[in-house]
């Protein structure tokens, strides 16, 4: 064998290690990003659902028969804590774009 031969050899052998290497970390990156995709939608469907908890607290607390209720009113105050908890966490999973236009909203709901 030639130099030129062994060369090409140990340049192919390096070249498929390569090429399998970066196969596998592709996949990986692909995996991990699904994964952050689901956790983000987790977080949304739970942030969701504790907006909807404090909305139906306040409108028991809002009820004529409940009203001055200190349980209720405790309740309430817990539910709006846990949601304004739960918004501290957007900026981990909202884009930019979506952060924008929420600011915008909670604006305007003031």
């Amino acid at each position: 064998m030639d130099f030129m031969s062994r060369l090409e050899m140990v340049l192919s052998l390096i070249l498929l290690v390569s090429l399998g290497i970066n196969i596998l970390l592709f996949v990986y990156s692909r995996n991990v990003a699904q994964r952050l995709v689901l956790i983000s939608q987790e977080i949304d469907d739970l942030r969701a659902a504790a907006a909807s908890f404090a909305t139906h607290v306040k409108s028991v607390y809002e009820m004529e028969m409940f009203y001055g209720d200190q349980t209720l009113q405790s309740l309430m105050d817990h539910a709006r804590s846990f949601r304004e908890y739960m918004d501290e966490f957007d900026f981990i999973y909202i884009p930019e774009e979506e952060e924008a236009d929420a600011e915008t909203q909670q604006i305007e709901e003031v």
